[in-house]
């Protein structure tokens, strides 16, 4: 189980009605708490995340939004489908403010050739 604190904002114009069983799952197994956990802090019943996540059926708004919240609380964000990219809806882990992307800074390698941009103009990267 993992042992994330994380200070957060949570994302107020998030539809809580588009999460998805699969998003719920993903987001779960990404955070490393089992149902039961997530149950707990969501403080809704284990039931509720069980047949939600086998798609028996839809949690009300307000248990919905109790999974969300929790889920975020915890560090991940939602991905609607929305943004510029493909693959539709998702998860994904997210970084506090501030924080190195890198786990171990010491351990950080930069090569010399690639401060130097070769490629030609307009590019990109």
């Amino acid at each position: 189980m993992s042992d994330i604190s994380l200070s957060v904002t949570l994302n107020p114009t998030l539809d809580f009605m588009s999460l998805s069983p699969s998003q719920c799952r993903a987001a779960r197994a990404l955070l490393e708490l089992d149902q039961n956990e997530l149950a707990a802090r969501a403080s809704v019943s284990r039931g509720v995340i069980i047949d939600f996540e086998k798609g028996r059926r839809t949690p009300g708004a307000n248990n919905l939004a109790a999974i969300a919240r929790a889920l975020q609380a915890a560090g991940v964000t939602f991905i609607d489908g929305t943004y510029s990219g493909s693959g539709g809806p998702g998860v994904r882990l997210f970084a506090p403010a501030g924080a190195s992307i890198d786990t171990n800074e010491d351990e950080t390698i930069q090569y010399k050739d690639m401060f130097e941009n070769d490629a030609p103009p307009g590019a990109g990267g």
